[in-house]
């Protein structure tokens, strides 16, 4: 199975958001002057612990190099900067500094994209997940340069405030900007409930190959085809009424049976599920829905506890529906909980087979759309994991 999984990238620049940045000269040239933000460092760490994201530092350095900024005065606080925050677990992909005049426009001075060009040009990051944190419009409009979101921070009080005032018009101005702060733990818990929830997975064998696109937050049209009508009619279901964006493209081996599309289509999408939930923050976990359908009655429950288990409970009254057969609708769940890590209840009474199996994966959705809801700052478990 081959997974394709974009990193999401937090582009933050120096200082003024990770260090304080001197006043009077605005260069952190001396260790002397080496000074972090108030709680960067904590809340930095709860948020490589927490999440996928890649940390990405740039920042503008004017004249490094020149004798009004030796580089040899620049490296010793920068190194000891980086230096403290890797003794925290605080590690950085990427740093990424120009070294130029404002006045001199190179294209690699922010908000120019000189630097950053192999984080636009690759398939291996999801930039529209990603976000620019600063404390300069120039950074807000870097991120709308890069198609990123963007934040602005500040630890300066009166800054803050003129922010604050204007937000509703640099809202407008940058539609990018999506939040205003000058707390990094209020920043942290941000970047960890609104963090993007898609996924992609592509998975091949030598019985199916499969394409599923997931987007949690962002209910679109279904683009759905199995080559078994009902488990298309199924799926659609899943992306109603679980309010999902939901692409699913196979390709199997239906000359032999039915049985590798079925399984292997759910097996990806339980991959979809895990990769798009990422560490979980924030989530329900638990969903639960009773959902009825002419004379049939649905009971479905689910935690995502990152444990596997079903337990299923239906009896089927003919061999297939639709081109389905009944015996691999448990089959479907079973492999989904596999990927997925989650642990799923499921009851179903009822003489239409049809009602049945639909008021199951309808209330199925219904449920996953509880669980995965953001409801919280915090992990649902007191294990610190899921």
């Amino acid at each position: 199975m081959s997974v394709k999984n974009k990193k999401k990238i937090l582009f933050l620049d120096r200082d003024g958001t990770l260090i304080v940045e001197p006043p009077e000269d605005f260069q952190v040239d001396s260790l002397e002057k080496l000074q972090f933000v108030p709680k960067v460092i904590t809340a930095l760490h709860k948020v490589v612990t927490h999440s996928d994201y890649l940390l990405v530092m740039v920042t503008n350095q004017d004249g490094l190099g020149t004798d009004a900024f030796p580089e040899q005065a620049f490296w010793a606080p920068h190194q000891k900067m980086m230096q403290t925050f890797e003794q925290e677990g605080i590690r950085f992909f990427g740093v990424h500094i120009d070294p130029t005049f404002e006045h001199e426009n190179a294209p690699t001075r922010k908000p120019r994209t000189g630097m950053l060009t192999h984080y636009m040009e690759s398939e291996d990051y999801d930039l529209t997940g990603s976000f620019v944190v600063g404390d300069r419009l120039s950074d807000v409009q870097l991120a709308a340069n890069l198609g990123c979101r963007a934040i602005l921070y500040t630890a300066d009080e009166e800054k803050y405030r003129r922010w604050k005032a204007e937000e509703e018009a640099l809202k407008k101005q940058f539609p990018c900007l999506c939040l205003v702060c000058n707390d990094w733990h209020q920043l942290a818990d941000y970047l960890l409930i609104h963090k993007s929830r898609r996924a992609q997975v592509w998975r091949q064998t030598n019985e199916t190959k499969i394409s599923i696109t997931l987007d949690l937050d962002t209910p679109a049209e279904p683009s759905i085809q199995t080559g078994i009508p009902f488990l298309d009619h199924m799926l659609h279901q899943l992306a109603r009424h679980g309010a999902l964006g939901l692409e699913v493209q196979v390709a199997g081996d239906l000359e032999v049976d039915e049985h590798h599309t079925i399984e292997d289509t759910a097996l990806a999408l339980g991959q979809a599920f895990a990769q798009a939930l990422g560490k979980k923050w924030g989530i329900r976990r638990y969903g639960h829905f009773l959902l009825p359908m002419d004379e049939s009655i649905a009971q479905v429950a689910v935690d995502f506890s990152g444990r596997p288990y079903l337990n299923f409970h239906a009896v089927w009254h003919r061999e297939r529906v639709g081109g389905m057969p009944t015996e691999m609708v448990k089959h479907f769940f079973a492999s989904f909980c596999h990927t997925a890590a989650c642990n799923l209840y499921m009851k179903v009474e009822g003489e239409n087979d049809h009602h049945q199996i639909e008021a199951l994966f309808k209330a199925w959705a219904r449920a996953l759309r509880m669980a995965i809801e953001i409801t919280d700052t915090g992990l649902p478990s007191t294990k610190g994991t899921l």
